[in-house]
């Protein structure tokens, strides 16, 4: 039992970068974790970790073996839970991956009404806005709309996304409505980094591209969002940052004939771990509270 807890604790102090945080999501002192390690790595005969003053890294031996010790930890979790069972309900811990401006707006609230259903589920919930394999970086599900596929990992769509081109009243009162893409190499833009600075929209005679200019680039759409609602400039933003604005008239949709290619929100899922009844209760609520008519969409939605 002690070589279980002490590989548990090897994954925990690599997934959270250090010895005290992992303490502290133990709710154990940092002597504890850091005695834990010293024993696996005599237990093997190699360092697991390069300790220093300012950081902490994987050997190539942690590199190479915490992908396998961590499915190997997840399983056993995985068991003991399962020998533990009683009377049916679902439990264990799930490890979540969400993007983080649709976290902090729906997605978060979604997860914390999943938890209260279910008292017996933990969770571990990661903001990140970038491509993750969940089966390399050990989530039991990351939720996302960027276009990439992993080996061994299944793509399930969640909901639709529809993206527009809008700026506020007051900034095209200002500089003019573009009549076309071309007329938006005279305009501000406002760019989100992952989407760059080519905007392609589907009209009538097919697919255009267009190489914008920047007002704005942020890696975040809600700093977008809030510099188009301030007359900023023309913005490219999902309907979940801009649906309540396009109803109220605080910003209204440029090119209104042209669209841009949608995208589907979907969750990435390890096929080791799809099986799982916590995991197919999880998309199965998110299938049900998302689907072709997602929250953000319907006239009640408390945008933000």
């Amino acid at each position: 039992m002690d070589t279980l807890v002490n590989l548990q604790t090897f994954v925990a102090v690599a997934e959270t970068g250090s010895f005290s945080e992992a303490a502290r999501r133990a709710g154990l002192a940092p002597s504890v974790i850091a005695k834990r390690i010293d024993q696996l790595e005599w237990r093997i005969r190699a360092p697991l970790f390069i300790r220093s003053t300012r950081k902490l890294t994987l050997t190539d031996v942690g590199e190479r073996y915490l992908p396998e010790l961590r499915h190997l930890v997840r399983q056993m979790d995985d068991t003991l839970n399962g020998m533990a069972r009683a009377d049916g309900e679902l439990e264990g811990h799930i490890r979540v991956k969400i993007p983080t401006t649709l976290g902090v707006l729906y997605l978060g609230d979604l997860l914390n009404r999943f938890l209260q259903e279910q008292p017996r589920i933990s969770m571990e919930v990661v903001l990140a806005d970038r491509s993750v394999n969940p089966m390399e970086e050990g989530f039991d599900l990351a939720i996302g709309a960027r276009p990439e596929s992993y080996g061994q990992v299944q793509d399930l769509p969640l909901s639709p996304i529809r993206r527009y081109l809008c700026a506020a009243p007051a900034y095209l009162a200002r500089r003019g409505w573009p009549d076309s893409p071309a007329d938006l190499l005279a305009h501000d833009c406002l760019v989100l980094a992952t989407t760059g600075t080519r905007w392609e929209l589907q009209g009538p005679q097919g697919l255009v591209g267009v190489e914008v200019r920047p007002k704005l680039r942020s890696n975040d759409g809600m700093a977008l969002h809030a510099a188009a609602r301030a007359g900023q400039g023309i913005a490219l933003l999902a309907d979940y940052l801009v649906e309540p604005d396009l109803r109220s008239g605080d910003l209204q949709e440029v090119l209104p004939d042209m669209r841009l290619p949608g995208l589907w929100l979907k969750a990435l899922v390890p096929v080791n771990r799809i099986d799982l009844p916590r995991i197919q209760a999880l998309l199965l609520w998110l299938r049900q509270q998302l689907g072709e008519t997602p929250p953000w969409t319907r006239p009640t939605a408390a945008g933000a």
